[in-house]
């Protein structure tokens, strides 16, 4: 079945139930979205196989630094096996860990530095967001690296995710104190882990963001697919490696949807605009940028691709016309 508002398709093998873990695949598809829409138009040919194979090197990388992980096995070209919760309704009752088994509705942001299309920099403007809220003496300029990381927090069963202060993350998460600091724990260890091996390839790991579960056995588990161009902002010599590339067409071209706005108005999503396609030349250029990424990223030379910098070089041209 598809899950809503995503890349990937979900296959459940196993359903969860309220004592134990269920087993779900990931079918990784060449689809992608922006600006909360769903999945635009265009596929890009490639790219979900690209995205799996960078999702399950990260989670064999990130279970080696001792992060407990919900991966189980990967199945090529473009599946992951993974560990499924269950995803309660939350008005039913709070969440709690001693309920265990399942999906956090919550998602860990994190930002190593604010390059263009960083949304800190559009909130700061607008007064939304104030340099202390996250822990800054001032509003930095764009593109600066921060001299540490910043964490925030965000819902994600909404039409448009909301940002949410530490408190409210913790109790929609249902966390005590302790178990919230160790959310923040294994979320650094997570950054550190992908910008350290990003920084290792001439990349710049600029921010990202992580997903949990609460396991039957009360731990917090890493979900998602932490580390690839859907989850986190990667660049090489100033080009973005992935959707933001997409996103700023949209928003140059005057195609960008107002999500935003049409759900504060209460239009029906039936009812929502259709997205224009991307100028055709832009395909066969993201495609070789997302398989260049996941070579350069893996390893693995499994798809015929040009080196990276000459992806991001073509990418950059392509955006300068």
């Amino acid at each position: 079945m598809p899950v809503l508002n995503s890349t990937k398709n979900l296959h459940v093998i196993e359903p969860p139930t309220a004592k134990r873990e269920g087993v779900g695949v990931f079918e990784y598809t060449d689809h992608y979205t922006v600006f909360h829409y769903g999945r635009m138009p265009d596929a890009i040919p490639g790219k979900g196989e690209a995205i799996c194979r960078m999702a399950a090197f990260n989670f064999r990388l990130l279970e080696e630094a001792g992060v407990r992980t919900h991966f189980r096995r990967f199945i090529a070209p473009n599946r992951i096996e993974f560990t499924l919760a269950r995803l309660p309704e939350q008005a039913a009752r709070p969440l709690t860990p001693a309920s265990g088994n399942y999906l956090l509705p919550l998602q860990v942001l994190f930002r190593n530095e604010l390059p263009p299309g960083s949304s800190v920099h559009r909130r700061l403007a607008t007064g939304d967001l104030a340099p202390a809220d996250v822990g800054l003496d001032a509003i930095p300029p764009v593109g600066e690296k921060l001299k540490q990381p910043l964490i925030e927090y965000a819902t994600t069963r909404d039409d448009v995710n909301r940002f949410l202060t530490p408190a409210h993350a913790q109790d929609l998460a249902g966390l005590d104190d302790e178990q919230f600091q160790a959310l923040r724990e294994i979320t650094f260890r997570v950054n550190a882990v992908l910008t350290g091996h990003a920084d290792k390839l001439g990349l710049s790991h600029c921010d990202g963001k992580a997903e949990y579960l609460m396991s039957s056995d009360q731990q917090l588990v890493l979900a998602d697919s932490p580390g690839t161009p859907d989850e986190s902002r990667l660049m090489r010599d100033g080009v973005h490696c992935g959707k933001q590339v997409l996103r700023d067409w949209y928003v140059r071209s005057g195609n960008e949807i107002p999500t935003g706005k049409l759900i504060a108005d209460g239009v029906p999503r039936s009812q929502w605009p259709q997205p224009a396609s991307l100028p055709p030349e832009f395909l066969p250029v993201m495609t070789d940028l997302y398989r260049s990424l996941s070579q350069t990223w893996t390893g693995e030379q499994h798809q015929d691709a040009p080196d990276l910098l000459a992806a991001a070089r073509a990418v950059a041209d392509l955006t300068n016309r």
